[in-house]
């Protein structure tokens, strides 16, 4: 089974972070999710307390995951690009070309993790100086090689998908589409 890790830092945009780790477990796939204090109660930036899996004192090298995944929340976004250990992860993942994503606020991470160098990227709005570097985009989902990043709140399904879709394939994210019922949704008010 693929394991993917989902970094969390206290103020983590809630939505962004959740809606990956169900979407992603519904797929089959494992979801770790690693809280980068010693507490494995982490609160996200609306109030609600997440249980994290591991801490990560307790994770182990990239080289035992297919992924990782940095949320948003200012916040939270800001406590992982300034934590060493996260940075190092993020490279690592980076080097042994596996899953890099990042949303809303999270693609800082991987600007100050140099990964960005003419990729291109998205992000939430008035991010881009974090991320210099890359071919900054306006869509709602952006793939360049490894990295997977998206907008915000209101974007994470589409996320989400991406991501599965990188992993398990077009028509894996074709069924979790179907089973939580975003083609109806598309259909009607499209």
């Amino acid at each position: 089974m693929s394991k993917i890790v989902v970094m969390l830092a206290n103020g983590f945009e809630e939505v962004e972070a959740l809606t990956v780790v169900d979407y992603l477990r519904r797929s089959g796939l494992e979801v770790i999710m690693v809280s980068i204090t010693q507490d494995k109660v982490v609160e996200g930036a609306h109030g609600i307390k997440v249980i994290s899996d591991k801490t990560i004192d307790e994770l182990k090298e990239a080289s035992f995951y297919r992924g990782i995944v940095i949320p948003g929340g200012v916040a939270g976004a800001s406590a992982l690009r300034d934590d060493a250990r996260v940075i190092e992860l993020v490279k690592d993942f980076y080097k042994q070309n596996k899953l890099v994503a990042a949303i809303c606020a999270g693609p800082i991470v991987l600007g100050k993790a140099g990964i960005l160098e003419g990729k291109s990227a998205t992000s939430y709005p008035g991010f881009g100086a974090q991320m210099a570097t890359a071919k900054l985009k306006e869509d709602i989902v952006v793939k360049d090689g490894n990295i997977i990043t998206s907008r915000g709140p209101s974007t994470a399904v589409y996320f989400a998908l991406r991501i599965v879709e990188y992993l398990q394939g077009e028509d894996r994210s074709s069924e979790l589409k179907k089973a939580i019922l975003l083609d109806l949704v598309e259909e009607q008010t499209s």
